[in-house]
């Protein structure tokens, strides 16, 4: 069975790693109050409530 003879070093091992990072989610501005939104998601400003052009979630009263 293959065997490794030495050991890899930490900055070989960093930088095969590097793009292993979490990415930031996509923020696209609702249509209806423009407020920032992830995309495919219910608006989450209280007074919106909005998705595809509905009305998903009731105003708050």
């Amino acid at each position: 069975m293959a065997v490794p003879k030495r050991k890899h070093s930490n900055s070989r091992s960093g930088k095969r790693r590097s793009h292993d990072q979490l990415k930031g989610r996509q923020l696209q501005p609702c249509p209806k109050c423009g407020e920032p939104k992830p995309s495919h998601v219910v608006c989450p400003n209280e007074h919106c409530g909005h998705y595809m052009g509905r009305q998903m979630v009731a105003e708050a009263s």
